[in-house]
């Protein structure tokens, strides 16, 4: 664990890539672009990409992330690809598995499994997808299964075949103390949503590291605590760009969250900016990166200090798919 970072060249950076599907784009057009975004993040140094599960959302196609994945690893040569994360309780371990399992034999060393206990939806998803929400207060003991299946110990005598042996790293996701905690007691890297949920951050951290135990289960995780933080970042040479770019970003973030069962036009928006749904949404993007390049830089420098991170993952936030690349670019550990 380090303490401090002399600049973003000294750590590893990644991408989180929600596939999101911009006004007036196909779905197919957010793959295209995700894939030119992951050729180019090969290239550039980035250590991994992660895709995030997303259910009923129409402006993000990341909700099937093992397709996704299998699609940009065929196209990439070394970066490490994986789910940023899977729902677990959306699925069985054995058939989380099972597609994991199959990317890494097919991909060798570069396949991630990140893991959270949110449902990605609603209620109505839960019922869709034939689950329950109760199915969240089996997370602990499903991410002990996973551990399992990959490691070839298997479960109650099944085993993930693709899978077995595979030793597949998984990763806690959480934006609370329970994913600290989780991560903490099975020897897990930690990453921690303060892209959009930081009010924890520095105490799930302090948790993470104080009761941080290498793991005793099979294919068990670290020897030593790993921690990952994420925050959105835009970069541009015009900084006025970058800010307006952020300020469209808040509005969208309103309109979202705060429809009220009926879609906000943005002057409804706006007028939400100065009211408590604005100030909800500030608080969400606090650890938010933007600016200029070497702002940004800078910027995050600082935020890598404060989060006592190993690992920084960039979320791109630009809904302009100029801003958005030339913020990958920016950044990169080779630029």
């Amino acid at each position: 664990m380090t303490d401090s970072f002399p600049n973003l060249h000294s750590m590893p950076l990644s991408l989180l890539d929600l596939a999101q599907v911009g006004p007036g784009e196909t779905v197919a057009e957010s793959f295209q672009h995700s894939t030119d975004l992951a050729m180019y993040a090969d290239d550039a140094g980035y250590e991994r990409i992660w895709y995030a599960e997303h259910h009923n959302m129409p402006s993000i196609a990341s909700s099937a992330p093992a397709v996704l994945i299998a699609h940009i690893a065929a196209h990439t040569s070394t970066i490490r690809l994986g789910a940023g994360g899977v729902m677990l309780p959306n699925h069985s371990p054995l058939a989380i598995a099972e597609q994991y399992g199959t990317l890494a034999e097919l991909h060798p060393g570069r396949i991630d499994l990140g893991l959270g206990r949110a449902p990605g939806g609603n209620q109505a998803v839960f019922h869709a997808l034939r689950r329950s929400p109760a199915a969240s207060e089996q997370f602990p003991q499903d991410v002990v299964e996973l551990l399992r299946y990959f490691s070839g110990a298997g479960v109650d005598g099944v085993q993930a075949t693709p899978g077995r042996n595979t030793q597949v790293p998984l990763y806690v996701l959480g934006s609370s103390l329970f994913g600290a905690q989780l991560a903490a007691a099975t020897g897990l890297p930690y990453a921690f949503a303060s892209h959009f949920a930081p009010q924890a951050l520095e105490q799930a951290v302090e948790i993470y590291l104080r009761d941080f135990r290498p793991s005793p289960l099979p294919g068990g995780g670290e020897s030593e605590p790993y921690v990952m933080a994420a925050a959105a970042v835009i970069a541009d040479d015009d900084a006025e760009r970058a800010s307006s770019e952020l300020h469209k970003a808040k509005v969208s973030r309103i309109k979202h969250l705060f429809n009220q069962g009926r879609n906000l036009t943005d002057a409804e928006a706006e007028m939400l900016l100065d009211a408590p749904p604005g100030a909800q949404v500030n608080e969400m993007l606090r650890y938010a990166a933007v600016g200029t390049p070497d702002q940004v830089r800078e910027q995050l420098d600082r935020f890598a200090v404060h989060a006592r991170a190993d690992e920084l993952i960039l979320a791109p936030l630009a809904g302009d798919r100029e801003v958005l690349l030339g913020t990958v670019r920016h950044l990169a550990p080779k630029g």
